[in-house]
């Protein structure tokens, strides 16, 4: 009796396949089981080079094979920033259509117009658990020892990691007997969810122990993660980036075949009312677009994306130039662990030369250079009107 007979007859589970072979043998086994099934022939599914056994380790339970996304660049894109300072070409991986033109367009326009300033503002991973006490009396008794025993709390954190610190617990929400207390960390090179959760978890055995309260669950999404919510706008989380850039009005003339003023008007009907009027806290164009191919071509934790469309555009006439200037509070990103290590990401992330320990701040400069170039090519292209033509002849071939 073969391994794919008692797939095919339930005797064992797909997840159970590697007790018996090795993962190479058992991501083809699982995988016929699944044309068979499902009635599909998966050529191209089959068809990676990554290491699928560190795969299945680190990286992705009841394995088949891999995904392709196309994969271009932009660039030569210049940052000027505290860690990054130099020329950079910025892989993004999507299959949509004018959008690496797009951001090409505006690393061309930055790089002319002397580089994008670019500064990373803050640098905080979040855990927030929620807390059950008696009755309001008690939750903010419970919040006054929170504060008190802040060293306490920390000690036990960070006793589970050498790389986190938490360097805060604000703030410590209370909703009728229930409290949220919000833990901010530094995490280093790791974009430091896990760490943060662990650490979290060991703090609150603390708190249990001395207080008796109830844990009722370790994220009670105040962290706020994985969602778009105002806390993070407001507060910040991941890495914090402001870019900016002063754009000659000749050139916004030249090159974006618009004008300073018609781009200011845009930003200020668009992202700035027309988001306000939407209840939208995006108050952009399309920071999705350049963080979500980033993201997938550098390995990072995809949900975050949802994040990283958080914030705001700005657009102003100075002295008949162009200010434009984006600002990312939410931008979770890792140049160590996670899905940085599967081969293709990594060779991405060597592309900026950004891979490894000591290089997620260049990696976050370089982003929002490149969120700025999208940005500034887009609403070039929508006050000239050429959006719909860009996509005609990009975006369909």
């Amino acid at each position: 009796m073969s391994i794919m007979d008692d797939l095919m007859e339930g005797r064992i589970k797909l997840y159970e396949i590697e007790r018996h072979v090795p993962v190479d043998e058992a991501v083809r086994i699982r995988r016929e089981f699944i044309e068979r099934t499902c009635g599909v022939k998966l050529e191209h599914v089959s068809n990676y080079t990554m290491d699928m056994e560190r795969a299945s380790r680190r990286n992705i339970e009841n394995p088949i094979g891999a995904v392709q996304i196309p994969l271009g660049v932009a660039g030569p894109l210049t940052v000027r920033g505290e860690h990054a300072d130099g020329e950079y070409y910025v892989p993004l991986a999507t299959s949509e259509g004018a959008l690496v033109a797009s951001v090409n367009r505006g690393c061309s326009v930055i790089t002319r117009a002397g580089g994008a300033t670019v500064r990373v503002t803050g640098d905080s991973m979040t855990r927030a658990p929620v807390i059950r006490t008696g009755s309001v009396v008690e939750a903010l008794r419970l919040r006054e020892w929170i504060y008190e025993n802040i060293d306490a709390l920390r000690e036990e954190a960070e006793s589970t990691t050498r790389h986190g610190k938490l360097v805060k617990i604000d703030p410590v929400m209370v909703v009728g007997s229930y409290v949220y207390p919000r833990f901010v960390y530094t995490t280093g090179d790791s974009m430091g969810m896990n760490m943060v959760t662990i650490a979290t978890e060991r703090a609150l055995e603390l708190l249990t122990r001395e207080t008796g309260a109830h844990v009722i669950a370790l994220s009670g999404n105040l962290c706020t993660d994985k969602k778009p919510a105002a806390i993070n706008l407001i507060e910040g989380r991941g890495k914090s980036i402001t870019a900016e850039i002063t754009v000659p009005g000749d050139m916004v003339e030249s090159v974006l075949k618009t004008t300073p003023e018609a781009v200011v008007e845009v930003n200020t009907a668009k992202n700035l009312m027309g988001s306000a009027s939407a209840g939208s806290m995006g108050f952009n164009a399309h920071y999705a677009n350049i963080i979500g191919a980033i993201f997938l071509a550098t390995g990072q934790d995809e949900a975050h994306i949802v994040e990283g469309s958080l914030g705001v555009t700005i657009a102003e006439e100075r002295n008949g130039d162009l200010y434009f200037a984006v600002n990312l509070p939410d931008v979770p990103l890792a140049t160590v662990g996670g899905g940085t290590g599967l081969e293709t990401a990594s060779e991405c992330l060597d592309i900026m030369g950004v891979r490894g320990g000591g290089r997620v701040h260049e990696f976050a400069e370089i982003v929002g250079g490149a969120v700025l170039a999208g940005e500034l090519s887009l609403m070039g292209a929508l006050a000239a009107g050429h959006l719909a033509r860009a996509h005609s002849e990009l975006g369909r071939g």
